[in-house]
């Protein structure tokens, strides 16, 4: 018998852009925003420069693809802990792709997530890979995605 749980999650977004005369007009004001999460460091965020954003802050876009990046991360190697395969390395090459629409809308049409990971024991390199598919399958941020989330997983 599985039992359910509710899982709430809070953050904080105050925008940050009021350079005077708040949107009085389309250019001038800053997209800087700031997300403030209980007992942890801030995130300071932008729009994505196509969007009059600052290009050293985080935007929302990158944001997501870093979500499902981490979040498939975080799954694999919970797996791979817990079939007694040791993971020595883990790195992803994600890409989002992101059409925009002449009305100004716009959403993702896919991302792609490219992990490479080293394994200790070369023997178990199949069952290594197989646990991608599991992973992709128990991240919570791909589940709630209306696109697809593929993975290209390369072990090394």
């Amino acid at each position: 018998m599985s039992q359910t749980e509710i899982h709430e999650y809070e953050a904080r977004l105050e925008w940050e852009g009021n350079l005077g005369s708040g949107t009085a007009e389309y250019a001038a004001y800053s997209r800087r925003f700031r997300v403030s999460i209980a007992g942890k460091p801030d995130l300071i965020g932008s729009a994505d420069p196509h969007f009059r954003g600052d290009e050293d802050k985080h935007n929302p876009e990158e944001l997501l693809v870093a979500a499902l990046s981490s979040c498939h991360m975080l799954s694999y190697l919970a797996l791979c802990a817990r079939r007694r395969i040791s993971v020595l390395e883990y790195d992803d090459a994600a890409r989002g792709l992101m059409r925009t629409t002449a009305d100004g809308g716009g959403r993702f049409e896919s991302v792609t997530l490219s992990p490479r990971v080293r394994i200790a024991d070369s023997s178990r390199a199949a069952e290594a890979m197989a646990l991608h598919e599991e992973a992709h399958r128990l991240c919570f941020i791909a589940s709630s995605c209306n696109f697809p989330v593929s993975v290209s997983a390369e072990l090394r």
